[in-house]
């Protein structure tokens, strides 16, 4: 069914894509993983050929934590870069042994910086150099990955990196310096070269409440894969995943004052924020009327944070509200937010977890639902007669706002309520 005089409210899925969905929503929400796995891909090892993942639903010991291989992927390249022969990957850069991170000015504006960092004469930044920083720069912290064009998130991480402005005043900037541009591995083809900028204040300085972004070359404790974009990959933590560039080998200051980063060319919106927005995880294809029925889903939590997730649910074929788009007069009813899961690391390090996000006393979060991150949210629906139903989520920001709010750019991050069928029987 669709409701196109109604922007904010997703149409209902298909069977196959609500599974794929749900299981997505479930894997980035459930307990915590047992323990961690081990590395599945070394420097040595050629990756697999490729082939489509298909995504299960997960059961209730699903981890907190998306272990990497399961991440939902969003690439580029022809071929993906990580699928070269390793002997490639060493020549280009794409093994930890032989990555290399230059930092230079713009030759096409006036950026001056003391200090670049080439591949030419030996100055480049390697693995080497950047674990040196790590040993008292490290940090490590929650976010989730999401695409600015898609409804769900692809994953959930323990993050670890070096902050990106560690790195740079290893090359001495001087002036004239408004942005920095990164791209990373592109197969020597410039129509490949996926570009993306950041403004010189968030890269230096972040405000108080925000994480910094950073070199990253851990994710759940693990070097990071080729598939996830490593050796070494940005991310932005309060930024949709285009912005978290992988296989990252170059950083450009320049004194540009437009951020024409590559996703603008798609009609992007290049400094979206990621939003917040509820999601169901797996129903029941049929319940039973009079019965209670559990109901839950996961809520992504964007930069006016979460104060409440808000289900509706309505009989199939009642009117909607009228000149209420948006549906803020429907009768919503609040489930139940459930706390960070006590073992949510499953035994990985929680040292060096910035304190943004964690008390270092106690190792507790500071605020949840946690900004940028995901939720766990239920609710048990009861008395519902028999017949088609639908159910419907929200979420509701800190400053009382349900979301989502009318957006006119739709391409700023998607964050449409989501509508899933139930059919009870008698």
């Amino acid at each position: 069914m669709s409701t196109p005089h109604h922007p904010a409210l997703a149409t209902e899925m298909p069977r196959r894509e609500f599974l794929r969905t749900s299981a997505l929503a479930a894997a980035t929400v459930l307990a915590a993983a047992d323990s961690r796995a081990a590395e599945k891909k070394t420097a040595e090892t050629k990756p697999a050929p490729k082939k489509k993942k298909e995504l299960k639903v997960p059961e209730a010991t699903t981890p907190f934590l998306t272990p990497s291989a399961d991440f939902y992927n969003v690439e580029r390249g022809n071929p993906l870069p990580y699928t070269l022969p390793i002997e490639k990957r060493r020549e280009v850069g794409l093994e930890r042994e032989t990555w290399q991170l230059e930092i230079i000015a713009d030759p096409d504006s006036n950026s001056k910086i003391e200090r670049p960092k080439l591949k030419a004469d030996g100055t480049a930044l390697n693995f080497a150099a950047l674990m040196k920083l790590a040993e008292t720069k490290a940090v490590r912290f929650l976010k989730v990955i999401t695409c600015n064009n898609l409804s769900d998130p692809l994953g959930m991480g323990l993050w670890e990196g070096v902050p990106l402005r560690d790195a740079l005043w290893l090359a001495g900037p001087v002036e004239n310096l408004r942005h920095v541009y990164y791209y990373g591995h592109h197969n020597e083809d410039p129509k490949q070269i996926f570009k993306c900028y950041l403004p010189m204040n968030r890269v230096f300085e972040e405000p108080p409440g925000y994480l910094p972004v950073i070199l990253c070359y851990k994710l759940n404790g693990e070097w990071l894969t080729g598939e996830r974009g490593g050796p070494v990959r940005m991310i932005v933590p309060e930024a949709y995943g285009f912005k978290s560039v992988k296989w990252l080998q170059r950083i450009v200051f320049t004194n540009n004052h437009q951020s024409d980063d590559t996703y603008a060319n798609g009609n992007n919106d290049t400094n979206s924020w990621l939003k917040s927005f509820a999601r169901f995880g797996r129903l029941p294809e049929q319940a039973k009327a009079g019965a209670p029925i559990p109901i839950y889903g996961h809520a992504q939590v964007g930069v006016s944070g979460v104060a409440k997730v808000q289900y509706w649910l309505r009989k199939e074929g009642e009117p909607l509200p009228k000149n209420d788009p948006y549906f803020a007069t429907a009768p919503w009813r609040d489930a139940e937010i459930s706390p960070l899961p006590d073992n949510w690391a499953g035994g990985l390090d929680t040292g060096a977890l910035h304190p943004t996000q964690f008390d270092p006393a106690t190792k507790r979060p500071r605020e949840w639902p946690m900004r940028f991150t995901v939720c766990r949210w239920t609710a048990t629906l009861r008395d519902v007669p028999a017949g088609k139903h639908e159910l419907v989520c929200r979420t509701v920001d800190t400053a009382g706002y349900g979301q989502p709010l009318p957006r006119p750019f739709p391409k700023s991050g998607r964050n449409v309520l989501q509508k899933v069928s139930l059919d009870v029987r008698a």
